[in-house]
């Protein structure tokens, strides 16, 4: 499968003192160290309290038994959130407790616009999944917003008596048939039904797919929003754009937070973009294991490879459900890893000795530093084109995920100084979108770019499914200008970010789930990720198959859809208006897409009724007037007989009239040309 679709936006975190937990050069400007397990930095360890040994009193709950009690809704007060402790193995004993979050509706003034370390807690002793059985049914309901049947706009929701914690606020493109559509977004109507539950939302990871609608979340909703350092650090250029703040908590692989009655660990995965997490979530009822998207590469280019020791420890500790990534669970073997690549266009760089035009997703920081550390080591110079490619650069060359060397990078606009054999260019739209960098030049519409023989371009990417035929027709437009186009096809320029059959064989060996539930991914993924989990010997009646808006029940020992469903629908959004465009909307911009538009314009004496100019004829999206101008002629003179004659009749309502107009105008058109353009009667009184 195809990586999904990403335009990541620039973000940069407001505290000045604040560095990546992932960064190990003191300027913050060096990659970090590979298969080093990120730290937390001194500030954040003074910050921690130190553990203190409960004081044991026969037949008394200990301080933190009490905190962990149920309160009535009434007697809940304002705790602080968010606070998190590094991994320990061993026993549930032996694990830290981590306080209440914080209501969701906080004030405004409390609305943090940098991402925050989260400090650790204090330890004591706890009972995993218990601390508020009694405030919950006993059952927890799982609700998929969306992700399910389609790739993209992944959200989920986990409640349990008065708790909710979201994974996840992603959102998706818009296809063909929704003209006009920006974006597409999962309808939060069951959130701000139940508002006052929400304690946290939690992010695996920074593809738009799952972070895109935060933005639209926040501005109905005063949540805290949790993720590693690259993740928030483009959601808060999101909420820069949209002029909003928001309360982002770093969090590293390995701490836990507490929110409500839900304890969370952190887990480090790989994919195609740095800083991944998946998710084991102690709940009332048992452990949930979420992957996130994820692939097992045992060779990252950076960073650790999947904390595997660590599902086999969550695996051995028990876990109830199992929700897995299925986007390749259809592509038989495993992912290639993200090294292949790198190997492979080293290979192309040093056999090409002119200008190297490479477009890859913005997203995938180790793609984009591998292509830069080959561009270095062959002596070219970089140059960065695309916008939402400049933001993501300089997101992680600031948060020190992104390493470019002095003198690298060479200003878009002054690359004409620089010889053709020195020039690296790396650009958005591996996707063949309409108004890409790559597509511009293409089209031979950039300012910068003019592509010429003698040209490489790389696509460092695969279609999205879907894109296929926009892909198609930007390699064949750059072929046409005289570069030679390298593809996937033709070299091994991508690999995706999704575990295929084995990997996934791998995950639900070590987990060991009692339930399993596959997410992410369209009818044709999860019903593969369904028959893997089979093969493995897991009971069918113990597999889950869910749509978008589904209220899954789990308890200890039972796995149940309910026939209760809620509001799951695309929510679009257009311009500034988020969910007023709805299917008669479409259904009008689809019908005047097709048959175009035809304007009456009259305007009348408001005393007399006479007509004091027009009847006028225009038209757009119908016909080429220059082409047609004897059919528009007999309209418009088909136009004026019917309002006088109307008029000689003493019919003045001019609803009446405009009913009328469309009535004969139609009939006309279709009889002299065998359409049917939308009919629209302006008449105005002056």
């Amino acid at each position: 499968m195809a990586e999904k679709k990403e335009d990541i936006n620039n973000a940069q975190g407001a505290r000045s003192d604040y560095k990546a937990p992932h960064r190990n050069n003191p300027e913050g400007a060096g990659r970090r160290r590979a298969g080093k397990t990120p730290k937390r930095s001194d500030a954040a360890k003074q910050a921690a309290p130190q553990p203190k040994k409960a004081k044991q009193v026969p037949s008394q709950k200990t301080a933190a038994q009490k905190s962990a009690a149920p309160q009535k809704k009434s007697e809940k007060a304002p705790s602080s959130a968010g606070k998190t402790r590094r991994k320990r193995s061993g026993s549930d004993a032996a694990k830290t407790a981590a306080v209440k979050a914080a209501p969701a509706k906080a004030p405004a003034a409390q609305q943090k616009t940098a991402p925050q370390k989260v400090a650790a807690a204090p330890k004591a002793s706890r009972q995993r999944g218990r601390k508020a059985q009694a405030a919950g049914s006993g059952k927890l309901r799982i609700i998929p917003l969306g992700g399910l049947n389609e790739i993209g706009k992944n959200m989920t929701v986990l409640e349990y008596g008065d708790d909710i914690v979201v994974l996840d606020c992603g959102m998706d493109f818009p296809s063909e048939e929704m003209l006009g559509i920006d974006t597409v977004i999962p309808d939060f109507t069951y959130l701000a039904d139940h508002s006052e539950k929400l304690r946290g939302v939690i992010i695996t990871h920074g593809h738009e797919d799952h972070i895109g609608a935060v933005p639209y979340l926040l501005k109905q909703f005063s949540v805290p929003i949790y993720g590693t350092a690259l993740t928030l650090g483009f959601i808060k250029h999101k909420l820069d754009e949209h002029k909003i703040k928001g309360d982002l908590r770093t969090i590293v692989p390995g701490d836990r937070l507490s929110l409500g009655c839900f304890d969370i660990e952190a887990v480090h995965t790989t994919h195609s973009v740095a800083d991944s997490l998946a998710y084991s979530i102690d709940t009332p009822v048992g452990r949930i294991f979420h992957t996130g998207d994820f692939e097992v590469d045992y060779t990252p280019v950076d960073g650790g490879p999947i904390d595997l020791a660590r599902l086999a420890a969550i695996g051995s500790e028990g876990v109830l459900l199992l929700m897995a990534d299925s986007t390749n669970a259809a592509r038989k073997g495993y992912t290639p890893s993200e090294k292949n690549v790198g190997i492979s266009l080293g290979n192309i760089f040093r056999s090409i000795s002119g200008r190297i035009i490479i477009a890859t997703f913005s997203s995938n920081v180790h793609r984009v530093q591998k292509i830069v550390d080959i561009a270095v080591g062959t002596g070219r110079k970089v140059a960065i084109s695309g916008r939402s490619m400049e933001n993501m650069v300089d997101i992680a060359s600031d948060l020190g995920y992104l390493n470019i060397p002095a003198n690298t990078l060479v200003d878009l606009k002054k690359i004409k100084n620089v010889n053709d054999s020195e020039l690296v260019v790396i650009t958005t739209g591996s996707q063949g979108e309409p108004m890409s960098a790559l597509a511009r030049m293409a089209s031979g519409e950039h300012r910068d770019v003019k592509i010429r023989p003698g040209d490489t371009v790389v696509l460092s990417s695969s279609p999205v499914p879907g894109n296929e035929k926009s892909v198609s027709n930007v390699v064949n437009a750059l072929i046409s200008l005289g570069a030679r186009v390298i593809y996937n096809d033709i070299a091994e320029t991508h690999v995706s970010g999704h575990a295929c059959e084995e990997e996934l064989k791998l995950i639900h060996t070590l987990i060991r789930p009692k339930f399993f539930m596959p997410v992410h991914g369209e009818v044709k993924h999860l019903m593969a990720h369904q028959e893997i989990a089979k093969s493995l010997g897991m009971d069918e009646k113990k597999i889950v198959r869910a749509v978008n808006g589904s209220v899954i029940e789990l308890s200890e020992n039972k796995v149940s859809v309910l026939k209760e469903t809620v509001p799951a629908g695309d929510v679009l959004v257009d311009g500034y208006g988020i969910g007023d465009v709805g299917s008669a909307v479409l259904n009008e911009r689809k019908y005047l897409s097709e048959a175009g538009l035809v304007i009456i314009a009259a305007s009348f004496d408001r005393v007399s009724g006479d007509i004091l100019s027009g009847p006028e004829i225009i038209t757009r999206g119908f016909v080429y007037v220059k082409d047609q101008g004897k059919l528009l002629e007999d309209a418009k003179i088909l136009v004026e007989e019917t309002l006088m004659f109307a008029l000689d009749e003493g019919k003045h309502d001019r609803n009446a009239l405009r009913d009328l107009l469309r009535s004969k105008l139609r009939s006309f058109i279709f009889e002299n040309t065998g359409r049917s353009p939308i009919i629209l009667p302006v008449l105005m009184d002056c």
